[in-house]
């Protein structure tokens, strides 16, 4: 599995005022928390891959502010409801989007997974923590992030099984952002975590 997607800076608010005039429909909103790890046979770094162990819990009013969010709320969601993946990412494909090979899997007990890890060698490297809303929007999943340190970002993505589909889907990305009023040009492909640590050795 392939994941195509596309990273900009931009503020959740203008954005997402864009999505809802477009017909956008948001599925979903989370607060995560990733935990990256260091493996011991080689520097993820250096091979630009990446292994994370992600605990979310829902966000019932999204990243909104709380005058917006009154309108929005679903009553229903269970704050309290925390779900845990283990995810590995492959090294960048494409010099024109963030694509990777990615493979991920639900895990019942994260502390479990975590002294796996531990087991193994792997050591916690950095955490990195946000809060995110889940839009579609032309085929693509849009999310409006709000990173920890880091800033306000916007994501599409959209998964693909072959590889040669990849530059095709890239191209539609960049279409949909346009719509959106959003420049692909001004893409980071760094990911979250890149970001988190760079700002760090800024302020030391």
């Amino acid at each position: 599995m392939y994941e195509v997607e596309i990273k900009v800076p931009a503020g959740a608010n203008a954005v997402r005022e864009r999505l809802r005039e477009a017909g956008a429909e948001r599925v979903d909103a989370r607060r995560q928390r990733d935990a990256y790890y260091g493996a011991p046979h080689r520097d993820f770094a250096e091979t630009d891959e990446a292994l994370r162990i992600r605990r979310e819990t829902p966000l019932p009013d999204g990243i909104e502010t709380e005058a917006e969010a009154s309108s929005t709320a679903d009553p229903t969601a269970d704050p309290t409801a925390e779900t845990t993946k283990i995810t590995y990412k492959g090294p960048l494909l494409d010099e024109g989007s963030k694509t990777r090979a990615e493979h991920e899997t639900a895990v019942d007990d994260g502390d479990a997974m975590a002294g796996v890890l531990s087991g193994l060698g792997f050591d916690p490297a950095a955490v990195v923590e946000k809060r995110r809303e889940f839009w579609s929007f032309a085929g693509f999943t849009v999310t409006l992030d709000a990173v920890d340190g880091v800033g306000e970002f916007v994501e599409i993505e959209r998964e693909v099984d072959d590889e040669s589909a990849i530059e095709a889907v890239r191209d539609e990305a960049l279409e949909a952002l346009d719509r959106l009023g959003l420049d692909g040009d001004s893409q980071v492909r760094t990911s979250y975590l890149g970001l988190l640590l760079a700002e760090g050795d800024e302020t030391e």
